[in-house]
């Protein structure tokens, strides 16, 4: 008898798709530790995910959406794949009726969902900043470097901005050293900052020109998307998405 409670086990594993399996039931009352568990596991894990499901009791089919919007949000960011596994032909059925299997490719088994999971070239690049007064210029420095070897220059204005930003808050507002990450894929360049407060992000509003930091609305001006996720260390990552198309 299953226990009224799902359990996400997990083995990250570097330079390929962590792997997590589901045990346990899936009802209302377990949708939203399932959510946020899968959801703070992608933010760590680089390669993809693959999620194995066949322990898992879907006892309300119709919250089987929940892999579909985890799948949703991972595809913003961190940009990795997502994919289920389950050799179970009763639980393909349900995925197929719910119309999970649409945004989230399902397999029978982990090897082939990790042959499967072909991903773009990309590029990436993280420097962990000491807190000072030149913290916030070293970030930028850092951007415009990697921006001109990356030979993407229409985007260096854009990616110190935001970085400044992301960097202010969290010396502001957290007391940890921030991890500067860049990555570019497919003429998208992503910009992180994570530290280890787990508090979500608060973006200053103000647009004093003489205040380091520009401000959300400046923020939501010139990326395409951007959000604050979880980490499992108990921090946060706070990122934007910019886009070579957006700023032509």
């Amino acid at each position: 008898m299953l226990a009224r409670h799902n359990a996400v086990l997990l083995v990250p594993r570097p330079g390929a798709p962590a792997r997590a399996a589901v045990v346990g039931v899936l009802d209302r009352t377990t949708y939203p530790h399932l959510r946020d568990r899968l959801l703070e596991f992608a933010a760590d894990s680089e390669d993809g995910v693959l999620v194995d499901i066949e322990r898992l009791e879907l006892r309300d089919r119709a919250l089987a959406k929940v892999f579909a919007l985890v799948a949703l949000r991972v595809g913003e960011w961190p940009a990795i794949p997502f994919a289920l596994v389950t050799g179970r032909p009763e639980q393909r059925a349900v995925l197929t009726a719910e119309a999970v299997d649409r945004r989230v490719p399902v397999f029978p088994d982990p090897d082939t969902a990790e042959a499967a999971l072909a991903r773009p070239a990309r590029q990436r690049v993280s420097r962990v900043l000491d807190r000072s007064p030149l913290t916030s210029a070293r970030a930028r420095g850092f951007v415009r470097g990697m921006c001109a070897e990356w030979m993407v220059p229409e985007l260096t204005e854009d990616a110190e901005l935001v970085a400044t930003e992301f960097v202010e808050n969290a010396l502001r507002h957290t007391d940890s050293a921030p991890r500067l990450r860049l990555e570019l894929r497919g003429g998208k360049l992503t910009v992180e900052v994570a530290d280890a407060c787990p508090r979500s992000a608060v973006l200053r509003e103000g647009l004093d020109p003489v205040d380091a930091g520009l401000g959300l609305r400046m923020v939501t001006k010139v990326a395409k998307r951007w959000g604050s996720s979880r980490s499992r260390s108990g921090g946060k990552t706070v990122w934007a998405v910019l886009s070579r198309s957006r700023r032509r």
